[in-house]
């Protein structure tokens, strides 16, 4: 783990790394809804994990466009 990569390189890497997030966010999202009736923990524990990915999303969009916090996804 010792590669050496430039601004534009890490950049890209970063916008996969947001869009991942972004649809990971969705994914657990759409999940925690479908399991509401059914299963409360099962949506209690999508409902934390698309915290965590909101989370991971609004940092990345920090890196990338700073001052921008204040969005929502």
């Amino acid at each position: 783990m010792t590669d050496v990569v430039d601004a534009g390189e890490l950049l890209r890497r970063i916008q996969r790394a947001r869009a991942c997030a972004r649809e990971e966010l969705r994914s657990w999202r759409a999940r925690s809804g479908e399991l509401e009736r059914d299963d409360p923990d099962g949506a209690r524990e999508a409902r934390v994990r698309g915290l965590a990915y909101e989370a991971v999303l609004r940092i990345l969009d920090e890196i990338v466009t700073p001052g921008r916090t204040g969005v929502r996804h």
